[in-house]
């Protein structure tokens, strides 16, 4: 049963940065392409992310210029950097699988506030 650990979130001024990690349990991570997904209140969730097991990433508009998926398959670990969040950006952060259907069940995610 693959399970994933996401960190790092926070609340943070406009124009600031956080580093979100997800740790994924089992030996699936070094198989799959990973994302990672938001859901902000009312809204249904989104994939803001992606990176391929090669390194390949592909970014949804709202976040490119601005945010960097990778992973680290030695420590089953993917990685979002954000820089010059809005207060758009505020969400509950998940990671899970990409491109696969149905998924593995999600974690609890990460809260990301921006906010002044």
């Amino acid at each position: 049963q693959v399970q994933f650990v996401e960190s790092g979130g926070g609340l943070v001024q406009p124009g600031g940065s956080l580093r979100l990690s997800c740790v994924v349990s089992g030996s699936i991570f070094r198989f799959y392409a990973m994302g990672w997904y938001r859901q902000a209140p009312g809204k249904q969730r989104e994939l803001v992310a992606a990176v391929t097991l090669g390194g390949s990433t592909n970014y949804a508009d709202s976040v490119k210029g601005r945010f960097t998926i990778s992973r680290d398959n030695a420590k089953n670990t993917v990685y979002l950097q954000m820089n010059s969040l809005r207060p758009g950006d505020t969400a509950v952060y998940y990671c899970n699988l990409d491109r696969v259907v149905p998924k593995p069940s999600w974690g609890q995610g990460t809260q990301v506030t921006v906010s002044s």
